[in-house]
């Protein structure tokens, strides 16, 4: 039996900030009128995910709403109160930013998986950074660094890739077993084995 690492997804119970791990992706967060409200929303690449995404956003108290867009099959919440903090730390103005010296954990890192990761076909993990948001793409690989994680980008488009076998035996641990609806094939794995 493994021991369960401090900060791993299984470690605490779900909360709001786990959001973040949608936003390291494509999500996209806004505030509304006075600043006092926030809306989170993620294009997500393909439709079979929403279920998952949704189950996962709303252990965390956030519900979702499913939307068809231009570019796909979107996730949103509606505008809240409680989403305020996640905007407030990740703005910048109307830019995207990832929050000074940031920590990536395993909840976040969960999410992100399972909103915008997939395995790369040769043993390793790619994550979708944001195409609309390059300036978080280096403050991401360090946060993913610090967590010890450190990535490559993909040359493919924009994501970090896991790849190793320490490395994506730490991204196994950090993110869990296959969330209830994941598809199990894109969940992260090493030497065949998804995590349990």
């Amino acid at each position: 039996m493994s021991q369960l690492s401090m900060f791993s997804a299984e470690a605490r119970p779900p909360q709001v900030s786990d959001l973040a791990g949608l936003l390291c992706g494509p999500g996209q967060i806004v505030r509304f009128g006075a600043g006092d409200q926030a809306r989170l929303s993620i294009v997500l690449p393909d439709a079979a995910r929403a279920p998952a995404v949704a189950t996962a956003c709303a252990a965390t108290g956030i519900p979702v709403t499913t939307v068809r867009t231009e570019s796909g099959l979107a996730l949103r919440t509606a505008f809240r109160c409680d989403l305020v903090g996640l905007a407030r730390a990740w703005m910048r103005g109307s830019t995207k930013c990832v929050p000074e010296g940031w920590q990536l954990d395993g909840a976040a890192l969960r999410m992100w998986a399972l909103a915008a990761g997939r395995p790369d076909e040769r043993g390793g993990y790619l994550l979708a950074l944001d195409p609309h948001a390059p300036e978080t793409h280096l403050p991401l690989i360090a946060a993913a660094t610090r967590a010890g994680l450190p990535p490559a980008r993909d040359g493919r488009g924009p994501a970090l890739r896991i790849s190793g076998t320490r490395r994506v035996a730490r991204l196994v641990e950090l993110v869990g077993p296959v969330p209830p609806g994941a598809a199990t094939a894109e969940w992260p794995r090493y030497w065949g084995r998804t995590a349990s």
